[in-house]
């Protein structure tokens, strides 16, 4: 249920397709010698503090919190009447099981290109802390362990597009499209959109129309927050082949398509309002955050360099997590 680009980390973070933590320019991260695929398991100086500070890193808990987020708010949206904390909490764990299943699946898969990439290569799997199959193993068991909790104390529904957000990401995004095309965060972010469905069939027990309107604004967002991320990190794609936009189409491509993406975007986030479902609230918030996000794609248009864009890509983050706080706060001055 990780973003592939929320996350890629990602996570991402996420709801896709795919941001794992803030990275200064390029110039700052040497780049990674060539590294075995597999390297032998050196054991943990830690103990066991170590192993589970390892295994938890699987899970790639930074994208996970904004999903969490954006499942939180979009339950408030979908039942701004009350919620149970009980039902919100079984679903922030088995939305943080799914995902991080996800993520432990993600490390499993790409340990031989993030041995290669300096911003990757402390992972455990590929400092050989966690051997793969272990890793694979625990990405597969709590991704069951997702499926099997929210179906016993939420519902079958949300499971379902819990274990959809999990496989999506795993097969369509980091098997199959991540390797092959450079659109592949444009289609991969479907996974990452993922938690604010999941999130509306636990607060209703069903879905409506008005549920995809999360769903689309983060498999919009999706695109122009990782574009920005590989800007930054563009040589590392290129010395292993993945074919991201920058490496593909060019650094000036992509800055394009971000500006478009996020024209896009923001125009899309008006339509909640003009259909009914959110107000003035909302509306004020979507206006402000959405001139700004567009006006740093401008500005890294115009005047490109590593700063623009690793400015962007924090900035992103920060436009989704307050426009979902936005859609919550508008639908309860409403009750």
């Amino acid at each position: 249920m990780e973003s592939a680009g929320i996350a890629h980390r990602t996570t991402p973070p996420a709801v896709g397709a795919p941001a794992e933590r803030a990275l200064r320019p390029r110039e700052e991260h040497p780049a990674a010698p060539e590294a075995p695929a597999t390297p032998a398991v050196s054991g943990h100086e830690g103990g066991l503090l170590g192993i589970v500070r390892d295994y938890f890193a699987l899970t790639k808990p930074r994208i996970i919190s904004l999903l969490l987020w954006t499942t939180v708010m979009t339950m408030i949206v979908a039942k701004p009447s009350g919620l149970a904390l009980s039902t919100v909490l079984w679903t922030c764990l088995g939305g943080y099981l799914s995902a991080g299943g996800a993520g432990a699946i993600n490390h499993f898969i790409d340990r031989k290109i993030d041995a290669r990439m300096s911003r990757t290569s402390s992972r455990p799997i590929v400092e050989g802390r966690i051997e793969p199959i272990h890793g694979l193993i625990f990405g597969i068991v709590l991704g069951l362990l997702a499926f099997v909790q929210l179906t016993v104390t939420v519902n079958l529904l949300s499971a379902v597009l819990a274990m959809g957000g999990l496989l999506g990401y795993v097969f369509i995004y980091t098997a199959w499209l991540k390797p092959r095309t450079p659109q592949n965060i444009v289609i991969g972010g479907a996974a990452g959109a993922m938690p604010p469905l999941v999130g509306w069939a636990a607060a209703t027990g069903g879905l409506t129309l008005e549920a995809l309107y999360p769903f689309l604004i983060i498999f919009l967002w999706t695109p122009p927050h990782f574009w920005a991320l590989s800007l930054l990190i563009r040589d590392d794609y290129e010395r292993t082949g993945v074919p991201m936009l920058p490496v593909v189409k060019g650094e000036e491509t992509t800055r394009r398509s971000i500006l478009l993406y996020a024209v896009i975007l923001v125009g899309f986030t008006l339509l909640p309002v003009v259909t009914g479902m959110l107000a003035g609230i909302y509306l004020a918030s979507a206006v402000v955050l959405g001139g700004v996000f567009v006006a740093l794609a401008i500005r890294l248009l115009r005047h490109p360099s590593k700063r623009a864009a690793l400015q962007l890509y924090l900035s992103s983050l920060a436009y989704l997590a307050l426009l979902f706080a936005a859609m919550a706060v508008d639908r309860l001055a409403a009750v």
